[in-house]
C-alpha cells in the first residue's frame, strides 16, 4: 500500500461515514464538531480487472481480494481532523490537519452538499458549498504560501558570492510535498516568471503556491448528501459554474454505501463495493426494503454510491496510476499460487521501474521484460499499460 489518500473536510459533513463505508472500520460518527481528533488510518481498495481468467488461471492474492473478476487492491485512506477556516494560523486543530495531511498523495475533500451544515460545521440551512470548496483550497493554499515565503527567505540568506538557484532552496523547504528542484524550476517557468523571486509580486508567489499545491496534492471532491434534493439542485449548479472546472466532483452518499455493505455482511443483499445495483437475498421488514428502495434509486441514478468512485478517480485520475500484474510466461505457477500481486505505479512506468518496485537487486539485476501476453521481450525502457501482466528477468532471480 504504496499510496495514501486524506480524506479532508471541515467538521459534521459526513468524513467518518465516508471513511467507514470505505473501510469499515468503526471510528466514531457524530454531527457535531471534531468527532474525529486523532487521524483514522484505514484500508481502503481500488478496482482493477483482474487478469487472471485471461490466462485461464484462478488468482490467489496476498493482499487485499477479488470477486467475481474484480481485483481490489488496498491502498491507505487516512480520515484526519475537521478543518476550519484560520487553520493555516493554528485555529481549530489546524496544525495537527496539516501535519496529519503532509504524507498524503492525493485528497478526496468531502463536501456536504445538502448545505445543511455552515463554514465551521454548526448545523444550518441553504449553506453553499461553494464556500466550503473555496475555504479549504485557500487554507491550502497559505500552507504552501507560508513554506515557499520561508524557501524565499533561505534563498536571500544564502552566502554571499555563491552561485545561487531559486528552484533548489524552494524544493528543499517544499521537500515534504514529495516534489524536486526540476518541477519546482517548470512550475515557475510555466507562469512566465522569472528564477528570481526579486521580480515577482505578492500576487505572483501566491499563484505559485496555489499552482504547487495543486501539482503536488491533487484533489477529488465527493459531493456528499446527494440523497437530499438540495444536494442536487447544488450539484447542477456547482457542475456548470466555470470557476469550478478544475476540480473533478463526484456524486456520493457515504451513508447508502455504509448501508449496503452492514446489509451484505448480514447476508440481506449481495453487494460488492462500487456496484450500481444490488439483489436482495434475505428477509427484510417493509421498512428496510424501502430503504433499500431508496437506496436503489440513487445508486441506478448515479452508478453507485460514489464512494469508490471517488477513490478510483483520487488514484487513477488525479494520479494517474496504473496497475501491473507480475507474470510468468511459461504460463507455470509458483508454488505459493498464481497472480498473487497487483502494483499500483505512476503512470509512464518501464519494465526497469517496475523490477526496481519489485526489489532493488532486481531492479539492479535487470536484463529484460516479457510482456505475458504478447510473449514478447521487452527493454528496460519500455512503457508499461495499465494491467499489464509482465515477467521481470534479472540476474538477481
Amino acid at each position: 500500500m504504496s499510496y495514501k489518500i486524506g480524506l479532508v473536510g471541515k467538521p459534521s459533513v459526513g468524513k467518518s461515514t465516508f471513511f467507514n463505508a470505505a473501510t469499515m472500520n468503526d471510528v466514531p460518527e457524530g454531527s457535531y464538531p471534531f468527532t474525529t481528533i486523532d487521524p483514522s488510518i484505514g484500508e481502503a481498495y481500488a478496482r482493477v480487472e483482474c487478469a487472471a481468467p485471461e490466462f485461464d488461471e484462478s488468482c490467489t492474492p496476498s493482499v487485499g481480494f477479488c470477486e467475481e473478476g474484480t481485483r481490489y487492491v488496498p491502498t491507505k485512506l487516512v480520515d484526519v481532523a475537521g478543518l476550519i477556516p484560520g487553520a493555516h494560523e493554528g485555529k481549530g486543530l489546524g496544525n495537527q490537519f496539516l501535519t496529519d495531511l503532509n504524507e498524503a498523495d492525493v485528497l478526496v475533500h468531502v463536501v456536504d452538499f445538502s448545505g445543511k451544515t455552515d463554514i465551521e460545521g454548526e448545523p444550518t440551512e441553504g449553506h453553499d458549498p461553494r464556500d466550503d470548496i473555496d475555504f479549504l483550497e485557500n487554507e491550502l493554499d497559505m500552507w504552501y504560501l507560508e513554506i515557499l515565503e520561508k524557501g524565499i527567505e533561505r534563498f536571500r540568506s544564502g552566502y554571499a558570492g555563491e552561485e545561487k538557484h531559486i528552484e533548489e532552496d524552494l524544493a528543499e523547504q517544499m521537500s515534504a510535498f514529495k516534489t524536486n528542484k526540476d518541477e519546482i524550476k517548470q512550475v515557475i517557468l510555466s507562469l512566465g516568471l522569472d528564477l528570481d523571486p526579486e521580480t515577482w509580486e505578492d500576487e505572483d508567489r501566491q499563484e505559485l503556491a496555489r499552482e504547487i499545491r495543486k501539482r503536488t496534492k491533487p484533489m477529488v471532491i465527493a459531493a456528499n448528501k446527494m440523497d437530499t434534493p438540495a444536494a442536487r439542485a447544488n450539484y447542477e449548479e456547482i457542475t456548470s459554474d466555470p470557476e469550478y472546472e478544475h476540480l473533478t466532483v463526484i456524486p456520493a452518499s457515504a451513508h447508502a454505501e455504509k448501508a449496503l455493505k452492514n446489509a451484505a455482511e448480514q447476508g440481506v443483499i449481495d453487494y460488492d463495493a462500487g456496484d450500481s445495483d444490488f439483489e436482495i437475498t434475505g428477509d427484510v421488514s417493509e421498512e428496510q426494503e424501502g430503504g433499500l428502495a431508496q437506496i436503489r434509486e440513487f445508486t441506478n441514478e448515479f452508478d453507485g454510491t460514489g464512494v469508490q468512485r471517488a477513490l478510483e478517480a483520487a488514484l487513477f485520475d488525479e494520479l494517474d496510476l496504473i496497475a501491473v500484474f507480475p507474470g510468468s510466461a511459461n504460463g507455470s505457477a509458483s508454488e505459493k499460487g498464481v497472480f498473487r500481486d497487483c502494483f499500483l505505479l505512476p503512470g509512464g512506468s518501464t519494465a526497469e521501474d517496475f523490477a526496481y518496485h519489485l526489489h532493488s537487486d532486481i531492479g539492479d539485476g535487470f536484463l529484460h521484460g516479457i510482456d505475458c501476453r504478447s510473449k514478447r521481450q521487452i527493454g528496460s525502457s519500455s512503457e508499461l499499460d495499465h494491467r499489464s501482466v509482465v515477467e521481470i528477468v534479472s540476474t538477481s532471480q
